[in-house]
C-alpha cells in the first residue's frame, strides 16, 4: 500500500496484543509495525512472542491468540535488539499508542537491557485525533475515514494498517479545518506535519504512566496519589523517602527512570 504523510522521516505505525493492560506485570505476545517512508512506501512486519507466562483466557478470547499459539515462538528479549534497529530512527505513531502501546513497547525494552529513548521521536496517537474529532473506535474511524469494514478486528497486523489508512484520510480530511478550544481560541490541529501531530496527541505528561505531568506554568507535578498537583521536586525534598518508595513500589520503570533524571537535574540528594 501507498500513503500521502508528509513524513521527513519513517513512521512507525504498530499495534500490540498483550497479557493484559497492565504495564509492570503484563507481556507482548505479538506486535506488528507498518513502517510508513517518506516516499509513500510502506514496509510491514509482525512478531508472535513468548511472553514468558500463561496467557489469561479473558485476553485470549479478545485476541486470538492463546498459549499453544506462542509455544515455539521467542520471548521478547531474544527479538528487542532486532525490533531496536527496526525502528531506529522512526517516529511512532499507533492507535492509543501513547496510553498503552508505547509505554508498553518501552517497558519490554527496558526489561530488555535496551534503552528505547523516544525523546528525539514524534509520538502520533491517531485515537486522540479521532476522539477531538469525531469520537468513536477503531471500527467505526476505518468506516468513516476510509469506507470500509474492519475485518479481523484485534488482530494486530489488521488493526495496524487499518490506523495507519485512518491517520493518512483523517489528515486530508481536517488539514486546515479550526476548532474552538476550551478558552475560545480558534485554531488547526490538525496538519500534515509530524510536529503539530505530535503536541496535539501527547499531551503534558511526563512519563507514559502519567504519574507526572507539566501544570499550567510548566512545572512537573505529580498526578496521583496525596501529592497530585504538587511539584515533583518540592515534594522530594520535603519528603526524601518518597523517591525511595516510588522506587521500590510498583511504577513502571519509564517512570522511575524519569523520576531518577527530575531529581538529578534538581540536584536533589536522596539516600
Amino acid at each position: 500500500m501507498q500513503h500521502s504523510l508528509n513524513l521527513r522521516k519513517p513512521l512507525a505505525f504498530f499495534d500490540l496484543e498483550t497479557t493484559g493492560i497492565n504495564l509492570v506485570r503484563d507481556r507482548i505476545v505479538e506486535i506488528s509495525i507498518a513502517k510508513a517512508f517518506p516516499d509513500g512506501s510502506v514496509q510491514v512486519r509482525t512478531e508472535r512472542i513468548h511472553p514468558g507466562m500463561p496467557i489469561p483466557i479473558e485476553s485470549s478470547m479478545i485476541h486470538g491468540i492463546y498459549d499453544a499459539d506462542v509455544a515455539d515462538k521467542p520471548l521478547f528479549k531474544q527479538v528487542a535488539k532486532s525490533l531496536a534497529q527496526f525502528l531506529e530512527g522512526c517516529d511512532l505513531a499507533g492507535f492509543n499508542s501513547n496510553k498503552f502501546d508505547v509505554p508498553m513497547l518501552v517497558e519490554e525494552f527496558l526489561r530488555a537491557g535496551i534503552e528505547f529513548d523516544t525523546r528525539n521521536r514524534r509520538l502520533i496517537d491517531a485515537q486522540r485525533i479521532y476522539h477531538l474529532m469525531e469520537p468513536r473506535n477503531l471500527g467505526a474511524a476505518y468506516r468513516f475515514y476510509c469506507g470500509k469494514t474492519l475485518i479481523d478486528a484485534h488482530s494486530a497486523e489488521a488493526d495496524t494498517l487499518a490506523t495507519l489508512e485512518v491517520l493518512d484520510a483523517m489528515v486530508k480530511k481536517y488539514d486546515g479545518v479550526e476548532i474552538t478550544d476550551d478558552k475560545g481560541k480558534a485554531w488547526s490541529p490538525v496538519k500534515n506535519d509530524m510536529d503539530a501531530l505530535h503536541e496535539i496527541t501527547t499531551g503534558n505528561f511526563v512519563d507514559f504512566a502519567q504519574r507526572m505531568k507539566f501544570n499550567h506554568d510548566g512545572v512537573v507535578v505529580f498526578n496521583f496519589g496525596k501529592h497530585t498537583g504538587k511539584p515533583v521536586l518540592e515534594v522530594l525534598k520535603r519528603e526524601p523517602s518518597y523517591y525511595e518508595w516510588m522506587m521500590q513500589g510498583d511504577f513502571t520503570l519509564d517512570t522511575k527512570r524519569k523520576l531518577t533524571e527530575l531529581k538529578l537535574k534538581g540536584s536533589l540528594l536522596v539516600k
